[in-house]
């Protein structure tokens, strides 16, 4: 029997032995929010590896179908297999990561999220290439948090509550604003509750992680690094990521959000990208990963022992980094981070150790006993972004430089935000778009990088959301205009 069938069977064996009573299918929405359905584990068949699930409504999923045309299969994935450590045990539930197929055996769905980073994957591999993807995931967790904006005539507020927040009081050692980097308790007061999703990470998702600390803004910003991976596969451990962050923290009376910028302020939460190349055979299994080659990696070049193949992939990031943002960056609050002052990445350029510029070249070590470290840190996105999406976005920038010999130019190693207009522009340093709007806008002008791995019905679809989101909250009061306006 070939490796999937044994692994296969030996799943099936392992629900009946554990007495799993319930199976999780889920799945990724164009947004990237995580959707699934549940069946009882009596009627879970070794047929729903190859048939699927016939269960999915697609025209209810944003952006995958049309009311007329809805009717779709969801195939687990047996390589995602995880036990869901927080249900009881009379409910106990396996889960699977599925990919989306169109029904009455139409294929995969392109507009699929992980069907893109699939296709991402296949054409760096059809260019001789591996990957490795290591993102650096931020996020925030509170205390509460409640809102009121569906009646715009009562008024638009929100509130939020921590026991860290340097507005609170009472409850503890409140952090002043930018001074949450890597405080010890008793001010780091989500220590165990990262600890808790770092643990449950490994033990249950078999994910994992580096290291986990707090960020630097008040109010519970936290970060967990996960061990470099593959790119579908780290972009499964993202999504699993915030399941896990988010149902911890409901376990724990929090709440924890991935929205960029909550806190006005004080820091934003990001997503630094890492990416590397490899040669090699693609298909190495983990155990003979050894032998493929850091292509990133060159012993000679004094900047930051960065190879020529890495500059023209830093060359692609450079180019479309505009662009790209509609993918990283897709939400209207991502450009609330995008702004001077908070460490987010507000200009394209690209350095070593720089963390002004949108694109880094870690130097932490040097020499070839830390060549398999040397990667590419694209610092622009966030984690509102869909990481299918995002990873496969990035993909196609850098593989676009390399297939185009994109020379990224002269690195800038000043602090880009001191610099004058000016200064700015002998540099060539351009700067990233202000707004959804205007993300957009750069998609619409600046999307053939991406065909290779992106349906054009769903840039079309990218494109659409987008705006239809920009639209949505410019047409909305803000409360500070009654500050700035109403006596006019």
């Amino acid at each position: 029997m070939p490796p999937e069938g044994e692994r296969i069977q030996s799943l099936v064996k392992r629900i009946a032995d554990e007495g799993v009573r319930f199976i999780d299918f889920q799945f990724t929405d164009l947004p990237g929010r995580l959707h699934h359905i549940t069946i009882p584990a009596v009627r879970f068949s070794l047929n729903m590896f190859s048939q699927g699930v016939p269960k999915l409504d697609g025209s209810s999923i944003r952006g995958f179908a049309e009311i007329f045309d809805s009717d779709f299969v969801l195939k687990p994935d047996p390589s995602t297999f995880a036990i869901i450590p927080w249900m009881s045990p009379e409910n106990k539930t396996a889960r699977f990561l599925c990919d989306v197929y169109a029904g009455y055996g139409g294929g995969r769905f392109t507009r699929d999220p992980r069907f893109v980073a699939q296709r991402a994957e296949d054409y760096a591999s059809e260019h001789g290439f591996s990957s490795y993807w290591g993102p650096e995931v931020e996020f925030f967790v509170f205390k509460r948090v409640t809102w009121d904006v569906l009646n715009p005539y009562r008024g638009q507020s929100y509130f939020i509550e921590s026991p860290e927040a340097a507005w609170s009081s009472g409850e503890g050692y409140p952090i002043r604003f930018k001074e949450g980097y890597f405080p010890t308790p008793p001010h780091d007061t989500l220590m165990e509750y990262r600890s808790t999703v770092v643990r449950l990470m490994e033990d249950y998702f078999g994910v994992v992680c580096e290291a986990h600390h707090h960020e630097v803004a008040t109010a519970g910003q936290c970060e967990i690094d996960m061990v470099r991976d593959r790119l579908v596969k780290m972009a499964d451990s993202v999504m699993t990521l915030k399941y896990v962050v988010k149902n911890v923290a409901v376990q724990q009376g929090m709440v924890a959000t991935m929205m960029p910028k909550p806190v006005f302020g004080d820091n934003a939460s990001g997503m630094h990208v890492h990416v590397s190349l490899w040669g090699g055979n693609p298909a190495l299994t983990k155990l003979e990963e050894e032998k493929l080659v850091n292509l990133f990696y060159d012993a000679d070049d004094e900047y930051a022992e960065l190879s020529q193949l890495g500059r023209y992939f830093v060359g692609g990031l450079l180019e479309h980094s505009r662009a790209l943002t509609a993918i990283t960056n897709p939400t209207t609050n991502s450009y609330r981070r995008l702004v001077p002052g908070y460490e987010a990445p507000v200009f394209i350029a690209w350095s070593r150790g720089n963390r002004s510029a949108n694109i880094r070249i870690p130097v932490y070590e040097k020499g070839a006993a830390n060549a398999a470290r040397k990667r590419v840190e694209f610092r622009t996105p966030d984690p509102s972004c869909n990481p299918y999406l995002c990873f496969a976005a990035i993909m196609s920038a850098g593989l676009d430089g390399v297939r185009r010999k994109i020379d990224p130019g002269d690195p800038v190693d000043e602090n880009i935000y001191h610099l004058t207009p000016e200064r700015r522009r002998q540099l060539g340093v351009k700067e990233l778009p202000g707004s959804l709007k205007e993300a957009v806008e750069c998609l619409k002008s600046d999307r053939e990088f991406l065909k290779p791995v992106f349906s054009d019905e769903l840039l079309e679809k990218i494109i659409e959301n987008g705006l239809s989101e920009h639209v949505q909250v410019s047409a909305r009061t803000h409360p500070y205009e009654f500050y700035l306006y109403f006596d006019i």
